[in-house]
Order: C-alpha cells, then sequence, then structure tokens
C-alpha cells in the first residue's frame, strides 16, 4: 500500500464510502467489509466492459443537435454544440491534451444520465472567465539596463506603425490589382489614372524598400508608352528584333509599328484571367460578344505573328468561357442585360422577371461545378507564378490545361446545340427536352469512341446527372404522391387542369404529351407509348417528332404509374397500407437519390471485375486467337478473306460465353441480342440503375389502382353486369323482359311506351337483382322511317341503358355502352325471330285437316293442293327454326360464352388500368366484329336481317290462319329463304377456307347441314 499512488490513495477512499452507502457496515476491519471492498475493488481493475468509443459519443452529441434543430430549439442546439466543443478543447486535471478518453468517459456517462435532452427547459448562463492578471512590469527597461541606445539622427520621427501604414493603403487608389481574376477595371481607365497619379518621393535612407517594390510591383504595360521593362541581351531574348530588322532590310516598303512589350509572364497571367471568365483585358479584347488580341501586343523573343497565332488559339477557348460564364451569369441572376449590338441572347429567359426553368438551373449548376474546379487549377498555377520559384512557360501552362481545354470544348459544343441554337420564343417543354437530347446524344457518340474520351464520358455523364435532376424529380413527385408539379411547363407532360379528377374522361383527356421537333438522320418510327394521352401536332415534313431519349423505354410507365397514383389520392381508400407508407414517406429515398446509388454501385461493381481481369488477359488472348481462327474459316466460305475483318468479328462476339460453342458447332447461328452487343455503356447504365426504379413504383402504383378497384368499387361486378343485361348471359331475368315486349307484338299492341317497358324492365330485374334495378332504364330512340318498313327493325327504338359510377365508368364508358347496345338489339332480334318460331304449334291447322278429310271424293282436286300448302309450311318452319338455331347457338355460345372467358382471365391478369381499358375495348370490338356489326361485312348482316325479318312474316301469316296467304306467298318466302341462306352457306364457306374467319367454321358447318342442293 505504501507504493499507491495519489489516485489509487483517493479511488480506495471513495470505494469504501461506496462500500459503506451500500451495504451500511460502517466497520472497516468486519469480515464483510472487506469482502465487499476487495469484490469492488476486483471490478474496477479486471472489468470486462469495453472502453468508450469517441466515434459512438462524438454520432450522440450530432444526433441531439439534430433533434434539437428539428424541433426548432435553435438556441438550445447553439448552446448545445458551443459547450461541448468547450469541453473537448478544454484540459482536464491531471489529464495532458485536449479531446481525451477521459473527456468521451465523462461525455459518454453525461449521455446515459440525461433523460429526454428535448424536452428539457434549459437556458444558458452566462459564465465570467477569469481574467489573468495583467502584467505591468517593465521587461524592456529591466532587460536593457545598462546598455546605449542609438536612436539615429533624427530621435523625432515618430516610429512605424503597420497599422497607419495598412491605413494609408487603404486610402490610396489602386490602379491594377495584383490577381486578374476579380478584375473590374480597364487598362484604359488606369491610363486616365496615371496622369492624376501623385509622384512618390523617396527617402535617400531607404534603399531596400525601394528595391523591394521594384521586384514585386508590376510595370504598367497596359499604359501608353509604357516603359520599357530590362531583358537580356541573348539572341533567343531578342528574336523578335532580329525579325524585325530583317523585314526591314528585305522588304523596302516595311513600315515598323508602335508596339506594346509584354513579358510572357504577362502573358501568361492575362490567359490565366482570360480563361477565369474575366472580361476585361489588355492583350485580348471582347467585341459584340467576341475575343480578339491586340495587334500591337508583342514579346522579345518571339515573333509577332507566332505569338498571334497562339493567343488566337487561347482567344477561342476564352470566347467559350466567356459565353459559358455568361448564360451561368444570366441564369443564377435572373439578369436581362441588353445584348451588344448584332448578338444574339437565345438563351436568355424569354422574360426579364422570369426565372429560367429548373432544368436551365441545374445544368447551369453543373457548370458552376466544374468551372470552380477549373478556376482553382488556374489559381494554383498563378501562385507557382508569382511564388517564381520554378520557369513557367506559355507552352508549359497550355500543356498543362489541355484536358481542360478539350472539355471545355466540348461543352461549349454542347452548350451551342443544346441551349444557343434554341430560338427565343421556343416553349420551356422543348428548351429542356432539347437540352436533355443533347447531351444524351453526346454522351452516346463519345461513349462509341472507347478508351479515347473516357475524360469526355465522365464530364458528359456528371453534366447529364446533374442536368436531368430536376426531370427525374419532377417523375418521383407525380408516381409517388400524385402530384405532377411543374410550375415552368418544362415537362413533356402536361396537365389539363380543365379536366378534374372525378370526370370519367380524366384517364384519356388530362394529361398531354408533348413532342419535340427535332432535325434527324434516321427515320425510326415512335410508338405511342402515351395510351390515351394526346401528343402534340405533326411538323413538317423533314422533321420528326421526338421526345426525351432516355425517357422512351419507360415513358409508358410513368404515364400509367402518375395517373394511377392521382386517382389513388383522390378515392376514397380506407387502406392502412396507404397511411403507414404517407407515415415513412420522410424516410423514402427519391428516384434521383437510388438512381445515383445504383449507378455508384455498378461503377465499384466494375473497378472490381477490373482487377479480375487482368488475371484473366492470358487466357483471353487464347481464345481470341481461337475465335479468330474460327472466324477466318466462316468468312473464307464466303470468299471473303480479310484477316483483320477476322480479328474485329472475334473481339465483337467473344464477350459472349456461349457463342463460342453455338458459333463454332453445325448450326451458323449469331445472336444478337446480348446487351454487351447491341447496346453502349451509358444505355446499360439506365437500363440497369434508372428503369427498374421507375418499373418497380409502376407496379406497386398500378398493383394498388388495381386492387382498389375490384375490391372498394367492385369493377368486375359491373363488368359482369353488362354481360348479364346487354349480352343476356341473366338468361331467366332477361327472358322476362323481352317475352313482354314480344307478346305485345303478337297480340297487335302497342309496345313502344317508356312507362311499360321500364316497369317490365324493373319487375324483371328486381326479383333477382335488386341492387341493379336502379341503375338500369330503357329509352326509345326515334329511327328512319323507312326502316320501319321491315318488322325486324321495329326494335331499334330500344336504347339500354345502365349507370355507371365514377371511376368504373373510366372502363365501361358511354362508347362503350353503345357496342353493348348495338350486341343487345341483334341479340333481341335474333331472340324474337326464335320466340315467333318456337310459338307456332302444328296444332294450328287441325281443324283445316279435319275439314278437309270430311270432303267428298269430288272435291279431292281442292284437297290435295290444300294439304301440299300446309306441308310446305310446316316444312318451311323447321328450316327457318334450324336456321335461326344455329344461328342463335353460335351467338350465344361460340362466340359470347368462349369470348366473355378468355375476357375474364385477361381481366384478372390486367397489370394497370390502361391494360383493362384495352381489354375490355378489344372485347367488345371481338364481339361486334364476331356478331358481324362491323361495316365490312355489312353485306352479310343484312342477308341475316331478311332471313329474320322472313321469319317474322312467315310467323304472322302461319298465326293468321289458312285462309289468309296464298300459294304464291309460300313459294316466295320458300324462294327468298333459299337465296339468302345460299348466299350466307357460300360466303362463310369461302371465308372459312381463306381461315381470316376462323370462328365462323362453326356457323357455316350448321347452315350446310341445313342447306339443300336445289
Amino acid at each position: 500500500m505504501a507504493h499507491w499512488s495519489t489516485f489509487e490513495k483517493e479511488t480506495e477512499k471513495e470505494t469504501k464510502k461506496l462500500v459503506r452507502c451500500f451495504s451500511g457496515v460502517e466497520d472497516e476491519e468486519d469480515q464483510n467489509f472487506q469482502l465487499a471492498l476487495k469484490f469492488a475493488w476486483s471490478n474496477f481493475k479486471f472489468h470486462r466492459f469495453l472502453d468508450v468509443d469517441s466515434h459512438k459519443v462524438q454520432r450522440s452529441i450530432s444526433g441531439i443537435y439534430e433533434k434539437l434543430m428539428v424541433h426548432s430549439d435553435l438556441s438550445k442546439a447553439g448552446s448545445w454544440v458551443k459547450l461541448t466543443e468547450e469541453f473537448l478543447s478544454s484540459p482536464l486535471p491531471n489529464t495532458d491534451g485536449t479531446k481525451t478518453d477521459a473527456h468521451y468517459r465523462i461525455l459518454s456517462l453525461l449521455l446515459f444520465l440525461s433523460g429526454s435532452p428535448t424536452n428539457t427547459d434549459f437556458t444558458e448562463r452566462p459564465r465570467v472567465k477569469e481574467v489573468e492578471p495583467e502584467d505591468k512590469f517593465d521587461w524592456a527597461k529591466y532587460l536593457l539596463e545598462g546598455e546605449e541606445i542609438d536612436i539615429g539622427p533624427y530621435p523625432d520621427t515618430p516610429e512605424w506603425s503597420e497599422e497607419e501604414s495598412e491605413d494609408d493603403d487603404s486610402q490610396q487608389p489602386i490602379s491594377r490589382e495584383d490577381s486578374g481574376i476579380q478584375l473590374d477595371r480597364t487598362p484604359q481607365e488606369d491610363q486616365d489614372n496615371t496622369n492624376k497619379a501623385v509622384p512618390v518621393t523617396w527617402t535617400v535612407g531607404e534603399p531596400d524598400a525601394r528595391a523591394w517594390l521594384e521586384q514585386h510591383v508590376v510595370t504598367p504595360y497596359w499604359v501608353a508608352h509604357a516603359p520599357r521593362f530590362p531583358h537580356s541581351l541573348h539572341l533567343h531574348s531578342n528574336l523578335l528584333n532580329v525579325w524585325d530588322q530583317h523585314l526591314y532590310n528585305t522588304d523596302p516598303l516595311y513600315l515598323p509599328e508602335e508596339k506594346a512589350f509584354v513579358t510572357e509572364t504577362q502573358v501568361i497571367r492575362e490567359t490565366l484571367w482570360l480563361l477565369s471568365g474575366v472580361k476585361k483585358h489588355f492583350i485580348f479584347h471582347h467585341h459584340d460578344g467576341k475575343v480578339s488580341v491586340r495587334n500591337n501586343v508583342v514579346v522579345t523573343h518571339l515573333t509577332s505573328n507566332c505569338l498571334h497565332s497562339v493567343l488566337e488559339h487561347i482567344a477561342v477557348y476564352g470566347q467559350a468561357v466567356y459565353r459559358l460564364q455568361r448564360f451561368i451569369d444570366e441564369v443564377t441572376g435572373y439578369s436581362s442585360e441588353p445584348c451588344p449590338p448584332g448578338s444574339s441572347s437565345s438563351y436568355s429567359s424569354k422574360k426579364g422577371s422570369e426565372p429560367p426553368f429548373r432544368t436551365y438551373q441545374a445544368f447551369v449548376w453543373a457548370l458552376n461545378k466544374y468551372f470552380t474546379c477549373f478556376k482553382e487549377e488556374l489559381t494554383t498555377i498563378e501562385k507557382e507564378l508569382i511564388c517564381n520559384d520554378e520557369t513557367v512557360t506559355l507552352s508549359a501552362v497550355l500543356e498543362r490545361l489541355s484536358p481542360h481545354l478539350a472539355q471545355i470544348k466540348v461543352l461549349h459544343k454542347v452548350f451551342c446545340t443544346g441551349v444557343a441554337e434554341v430560338p427565343p420564343a421556343t416553349p420551356n417543354v422543348v428548351r429542356a427536352s432539347h437540352l436533355l437530347n443533347t447531351l444524351y446524344k453526346a454522351i452516346i457518340e463519345y461513349d462509341s469512341v472507347g478508351e479515347a474520351s473516357e475524360q469526355t464520358v465522365a464530364l458528359l455523364f456528371s453534366l447529364w446527372t446533374e442536368t436531368v435532376r430536376p426531370y427525374l424529380e419532377i417523375v418521383d413527385e407525380w408516381i409517388v404522391h400524385g402530384h405532377l408539379f411543374d410550375p415552368a411547363k418544362e415537362f413533356i407532360i402536361q396537365r389539363n387542369k380543365d379536366v378534374p379528377v372525378n370526370h370519367r374522361d380524366f384517364w384519356h383527356a388530362t394529361y398531354t404529351l408533348y413532342s419535340v421537333s427535332e432535325m434527324v438522320e434516321s427515320e425510326e418510327k415512335l410508338n405511342d407509348a402515351a395510351s390515351g394521352s394526346s401528343g402534340g401536332d405533326q411538323s413538317s415534313s423533314n422533321r420528326q417528332l421526338t421526345m426525351v431519349s432516355f425517357l422512351k423505354p419507360v415513358l409508358k410507365q410513368i404515364i400509367m404509374a402518375g395517373k394511377s397514383m392521382q386517382l389513388l389520392k383522390n378515392l376514397n381508400c380506407k387502406d392502412a397500407a396507404q397511411s403507414e407508407r404517407s407515415s415513412r414517406d420522410a424516410d423514402r429515398k427519391n428516384v434521383y437519390t437510388l438512381f445515383l446509388e445504383s449507378v455508384q454501385s455498378r461503377l465499384c461493381s466494375q473497378e472490381e471485375s477490373l482487377i479480375d481481369t487482368v488475371t484473366e488477359q492470358q487466357a483471353t488472348k487464347r481464345s481470341l486467337i481461337k475465335m479468330q481462327s474460327i472466324m477466318a474459316q466462316h468468312l473464307e466460305i464466303d470468299d471473303v478473306h480479310d484477316p483483320l475483318l477476322a480479328i474485329n468479328f472475334a473481339r465483337l462476339y467473344l464477350e459472349q460465353s456461349d457463342f463460342q460453342e453455338r458459333f463454332s458447332g453445325d448450326d451458323f447461328i449469331i445472336d444478337r441480342s446480348s446487351q454487351s452487343v447491341t447496346c453502349q455503356t451509358f444505355e446499360l447504365t439506365l437500363r440497369s440503375c434508372l428503369y427498374p426504379h421507375i418499373e418497380q413504383r409502376y407496379i406497386e402504383c398500378c398493383g394498388n389502382l388495381m386492387k382498389t378497384l375490384k375490391k372498394d368499387y367492385k369493377l368486375l361486378e359491373y363488368l359482369q353486369a353488362m354481360r348479364n343485361y346487354f349480352l343476356l348471359e341473366a338468361g331467366d331475368t332477361m327472358y322476362d323482359f323481352y317475352t313482354a315486349i314480344f307478346d305485345k307484338v303478337q297480340e297487335k299492341e302497342n309496345w313502344q311506351q317508356l312507362s311499360f317497358l321500364n316497369v317490365q324492365l324493373q319487375e324483371a330485374v328486381g326479383q333477382r337483382y335488386p341492387e341493379d334495378s336502379s341503375r338500369l332504364s330503357i329509352f326509345l330512340e326515334p329511327i328512319d322511317p323507312s326502316r320501319k318498313k321491315h318488322p325486324v327493325n321495329n326494335l331499334e327504338v330500344l336504347t339500354l341503358s345502365y349507370k355507371v359510377p365514377w371511376p368504373v365508368d373510366i372502363v365501361i364508358s358511354s362508347e362503350c355502352q353503345k357496342i353493348y347496345n348495338q350486341v343487345f338489339l341483334l341479340l333481341l332480334q335474333i331472340k324474337w325471330a326464335k320466340y315467333s318460331l318456337d310459338t307456332l304449334r302444328f296444332s294450328d291447322f287441325t281443324d283445316v285437316a279435319k275439314k278437309l278429310e270430311g270432303v267428298s271424293s269430288e272435291d279431292v282436286k281442292v284437297k290435295e293442293p290444300m294439304n301440299q300448302q300446309i306441308h310446305r309450311m310446316r316444312l318451311l318452319r323447321v328450316k327457318l327454326m334450324h336456321f335461326v338455331n344455329s344461328l342463335h347457338n353460335y351467338i350465344m355460345t361460340r362466340i359470347l360464352h368462349s369470348t366473355g372467358l378468355e375476357f375474364q382471365h385477361q381481366v384478372q391478369d390486367a397489370k394497370d388500368l390502361d391494360q383493362l381499358i384495352k381489354i375490355h375495348y378489344r372485347y367488345l370490338a371481338t364481339i361486334h366484329d364476331r356478331c358481324l356489326l362491323r361495316e365490312k361485312v355489312s353485306f352479310v348482316k343484312e342477308a341475316i336481317m331478311k332471313v329474320l325479318n322472313l321469319v317474322l312474316i312467315f310467323s304472322d301469316r302461319w298465326q293468321a290462319g289458312f285462309g289468309a296467304w296464298k300459294i304464291e306467298s309460300i313459294d316466295k318466302m320458300e324462294s327468298d329463304f333459299k337465296n339468302c341462306h345460299m348466299f350466307l352457306v357460300t360466303i362463310l364457306n369461302k371465308a372459312v377456307c381463306r381461315g381470316s374467319f376462323p370462328h365462323l367454321e362453326s356457323l357455316a358447318v350448321s347452315l350446310m347441314a341445313g342447306f339443300e342442293q336445289c
């Protein structure tokens, strides 16, 4: 115990206090006290607790700060950060240094003891820091005691004060700044100021200060008649004089011009200033938006022509930087400054007060990021030039800046094509689409070059990812929240605000897809990916309507997901999952963030694959040699002897792992579907990093909408109701309705009464489907009087109506009900003919037959023709029944039933509402076509209508009795039926033989069975 330190002694003392507090034993000599003391000591010395992690403590501190900021406790947040930083930066007793483990242990303890920092009221109390007493002892007098001090010949001169000199310098006008990056004044202005400059007088005793100024102050070369600077007399340093002397000796008309001499260092610095965006120079001159070089500027070691050609090359890049910087300034400052005469500013805002749209802002943000890095490089070069530690030449600077200059050239080309060449009155949607298309095509173009343009592709891709951000944010807002937020109208899809969401035309007329008219080289036809959205107007024949290229593969999914989400938001859905999803929306990553993360992971995976590629180079080389021999053999088959072509083919298809096995076999088959062959790297990046996130959201949104419509809004039940009533699938219900009409017709009573028809319909439907009785109604529509000549056309006055609620009326629209009504009328006509024949009885002629049996032998000649007429009527009835039953079975079974089963399966498999609408339209078009209602086959329907009309006439004459018709009428009915029957059999057989109408085969066979040769 004698060797204990002070800390151990204090720990022993505190441990004993701890034991007394917990155990209550006061006697230190007690055995229990000693056991407890040893237990506590052993836990202190040999504990298994981990040391405090400073990173975890720091994360906890940052987390509390973020919570305070979220709760808007700004004062508490500021105090929290300030106090913790002060504590970590302050020394502790018996501890050396700051931010030690002891600091973090104390903070960790305080964090564990804290309850809820965000719910605690806290007001920072001002703390008075102890001020160290000022040492008033005169150390100078004490140390210089006994020393003699020489104060010079002017003892009254005040001492030099740096503060006063700085104040004096700040009051003096600055003729030119040392760095041109913040230069604001022209050399011409400085020339005027030189005349007013105060002459400087030098003190005789200050030669060092004058020498320093002469070495560090720039000679005013921008003023007229500037003093010549000293330079070497070596031949290489006087090349200009040598060349001028040569011209003077050889050319008698040569007249030397006045020249402005500059050094190469000054040329380099003005070059750096020009490339940094400075507009006012001496060597370079800005006029009408163009950068030119002054003709009289020369250096002593170069000829004027050589210097001028180099500076002209630099001026081209300076003009590109100037145009790009001007565009950045206009967009960031919303400026509408007037353009110089003769220049055009088509890329400026259409209105001076209108801010630029977000796509241009994102593009400018990307350009600004690039120029920030570029200017940092220029500043580094200028600092090296100022330090003058090593020789810096203009050629070395241009060589160093050559990668940046090549990138500026590409950026300027993209800017000119995508922004500057767009006419001023162009809508924002065209501007944004054209800019994105330009970047997209530039990436594809440079990506196809290969490794030679990797840096350019990387630059353009970073520029594209920044520029496309507003588009992807608009897409994300639309497909996630159902809100198309596009105040500047730059997105290719625009919302038609005249059509509300709860309108039946919402799905088809709410959004407009705008197409951008551009000159294209290849004529590729763009399919309508909007499916129900209206496109823009067709432009001239030599231009083609295009749109944002990178969205083409998923444009339909975006439109479907956006409309589905907006429809879902307006439906009264009480789905718990949707409320939970909205509560978790704060933690959700948008499409743009997911795209960047996917790109990052893809790039990381490619870097890892490059390591494996190095080890496989020998195997690849052997495979290339083998593939080359295979390709050469196949090329020789076509008499092509080109080894270079064989090598290129081998390299092209070597990426396909299974190509060598298939290509070297017996069958010569080349599969070009591999993405590594047909697609560029950028397109593959979009397919793997962007499109899956949009498609996933599309599946989720459309799936939720379909589930909601089927479950909450009974979409399937309404579709079944349409088939029950319009297609007579509810046979017993509709039988009660239409038989009441047919009975009225047979009894020669007026059945075209709206009240009678609706009462019969309500009674028939109300018995079995009471929920649909209020939705069904029937109307009478006037028809052409000429069509009333045929009895079968009298039913055309009927129009059945079914009230479909929103949003189901998006699928079952009024146009769909018109098609349903056409099929319904055809079915009613067939049912009428069938009912008319079914109600005829052979017993109607029993009385006539009995009378004929009682006729004497003298009237046999009269008896035989009458029996023959009855027999012919019965045969004709059977033939007509066979025809009508065949037609009835074909329509009800082969068409409506089988097509309805296919329709039900397709409805269950529909992924989105648009697909369901198409399936429904296709189903109606199919039954409309197969029921022979299409205009193209109207002649077939007319023949069928003639037979049905003949059936009704035959039924009327049958019911009128034997004496009401003549034998000639029977002959005419037989002849008309035979002609129509023969015509239909011939037409249907030809259609079946051609294979154009396979569904008509059953009807053709059935009618053929009842056809007899004449």
